[in-house]
């Protein structure tokens, strides 16, 4: 029998927490990211409603795996959102990480720009290996989200940005609808290229690209029946993050839950 359990960004179910595990629970998820809640992104978010959403996890016994503040999805031309991001940003969503003894950092790797010169790539390794480096300090992990149009897109590249910066705190956040695009097939290719860097991993799934006519997971063009597999042979990670990003949430999050929960029992 496998043990990789199942758990979701709390605002693909709803931007209130409470309803979020409500929903959540009923369906046997006990894991939630945190990226969106009602009134902000983190760390952008009212300290109440925080403190409300620390106070709701040891109520209902529920874990934060991550917390996502959708860093570095600038270009390395805009050094000044990128230094307010690691100089603010981040020590601001490590401190929230902590209150709420979530172990983990969500990032993002870059958007390239068209015509960039390659020699930029020394600028994303210097930030990544400067957010790697707060993270470590405070004995958290940061995982790097591959994204179309990004120096980290594709399995490959965001293993070598990962290699490049060399940090043990720095890590993978692979998403395979995300690789969806790029020149390297998801699964097998790019699970493949970036296994050995896994720390998280998000499941969605789309028609067309990785923000373009998402549908529920196993309804598109993702092989998440071979991606399952290879995760439970390889034994890379303990639970998986449903990422619905299709509407109805509710509907669909909990389709997620049940086609994702099937696979698994499966391998």
């Amino acid at each position: 029998m496998n043990s990789i359990s199942l758990g979701i960004v709390s605002d693909e179910i709803s931007n209130d927490f409470d309803e979020a595990v409500h929903y959540g629970l009923s369906w046997g998820i006990s894991q939630y990211e945190i990226r969106v809640l009602r009134s902000g992104r983190v760390p952008d978010v009212e300290e109440e409603e925080f403190e409300n959403l620390i106070q709701t996890t040891r109520a209902r016994g529920v874990e934060i795996t991550a917390l996502s503040p959708g860093t570095f999805k600038h270009p390395l031309s805009r050094q000044s959102d990128l230094d307010r991001e690691l100089n603010e940003t981040f020590p601001r969503t490590i401190a929230l990480a902590k209150k709420s003894s979530a172990s983990m950092i969500i990032s993002f790797g870059f958007q390239r720009e068209e015509g960039e010169p390659p020699k930029l790539y020394d600028r994303a390794v210097e930030y990544m290996s400067k957010a790697a480096a707060l993270a470590e300090k405070e004995g958290m992990r940061l995982a790097v989200e591959n994204e179309p149009g990004f120096w980290c897109d594709t399995g490959a590249n965001t293993l070598r940005l990962i290699r490049d910066v060399d940090s043990g705190a720095l890590g993978a956040n692979w998403d395979p609808c995300n690789a969806y695009g790029t020149d390297e097939r998801p699964y097998p290719e790019g699970y493949e290229a970036i296994k050995p860097a896994i720390i998280n991993v998000h499941a969605k799934d789309t028609l067309k690209g990785a923000l373009i006519q998402c549908v529920p997971v196993g309804e598109g063009i993702i092989d998440w029946r071979g991606q399952v597999q290879a995760l439970v042979r390889d034994r890379i990670v303990r639970h998986i993050t449903i990422e619905t990003h299709c509407h109805p949430l509710v509907e669909n999050s909990r389709k997620n839950v049940e086609v994702l929960r099937k696979l698994l029992k499966e391998a």
